[in-house]
């Protein structure tokens, strides 16, 4: 079940992205140190491997990082990141059918990806990087805009909010307004609450409970909490065993009216997806 304040079609470079319904959006990180699979992917043949397995096993879109944002990730330089991150991008546009998301915050990035047939950004910062916003409003391309405070490395020093959801969606309606008078049309903008970023545990679980409440900004809601440390807290599993506990919140996302899964194990939520929307649309 998805929210339908908004179109239902969404022009993702060439491709288009169909709101009416659920997708599952995997991850394919080009880093050395992501917190779930750093160094798996960064060898070229591998993750267009991965990548290949994922859009097969009914991923719609593809987010390709090329820096890691987990709590205490040292920077990365633009030079680095456009030599991960581009690569991947054209060789991924030129041999699969699926929208390419690129998790950057970096200018440079946007620019290059976009040239190269990128579909969307998703930029865990809100676009609040020096000259994000004109590179995102040149791309002509839809943005994803996140919720965090402060920088990957010190985002969890002590986090506090007077009420975590109120406090979200005000910053995430100060961003859409940024995004507008930068030229970027509401239309072209998706939400991300940042689960993990910046935010407790107690934090992450009412906000996650009390996710209905961003849509009254009126766009679609893409939510990751792929094997995040909020499944690890409260279920006390390691990252490699929060599959479970990673797909009931999947489908608690789903029938939250989330638009978009960001998720590590592609067929598992697949398979979550297919399943509530067979529900649903039963007489």
């Amino acid at each position: 079940m998805t929210s339908q304040q908004y179109p239902t079609r969404l022009p993702c470079g060439n491709r288009v992205l169909d709101l009416s319904r659920t997708h599952v959006m995997g991850i394919l990180n080009i880093t050395p140190d992501s917190f779930s699979d750093g160094g798996r992917f960064t060898q070229r043949d591998a993750a267009l491997r991965h990548a290949e397995a994922m859009v097969l096993a009914g991923a719609t879109l593809i987010d390709i990082g090329g820096e890691s944002t987990r709590p205490g990730a040292p920077a990365v330089s633009v030079t680095e990141e456009i030599e991960r991150v581009a690569p991947m991008v054209e060789v991924i546009n030129s041999r699969l059918d699926v929208i390419i998301s690129v998790d950057t915050s970096t200018p440079a990035v946007m620019r290059e990806s976009a040239r190269l047939g990128a579909g969307l950004i998703n930029d865990v910062r809100g676009l609040e990087r020096d000259g994000a916003l004109d590179a995102a409003a040149d791309t002509g391309l839809p943005v994803c805009l996140m919720h965090m405070r402060g920088e990957p490395g010190n985002m969890q020093d002590n986090p506090h909010y007077e009420n975590v959801t109120a406090d979200v969606t005000r910053y995430l309606e100060k961003r859409m307004a940024a995004c507008a008078a930068a030229g970027i049309d509401a239309q072209r903008i998706i939400l991300d609450p940042g689960f993990g970023f910046a935010k407790t545990l107690a934090h992450n679980l009412s906000l996650f409970k009390h996710m209905e409440a961003l849509h009254s900004l009126g766009r679609p809601l893409l939510v990751g909490v792929s094997r995040k440390s909020m499944i690890g807290l409260t279920l006390g599993r390691p990252v490699e065993e929060r599959l479970y506990g990673g797909l009931a919140l999947a489908a608690l996302a789903m029938t939250k009216g989330a638009s978009i899964l960001r998720v590590h194990d592609v067929v598992e939520t697949v398979d979550v997806v297919r399943m509530i929307a067979a529900v649903q649309s039963a007489e």
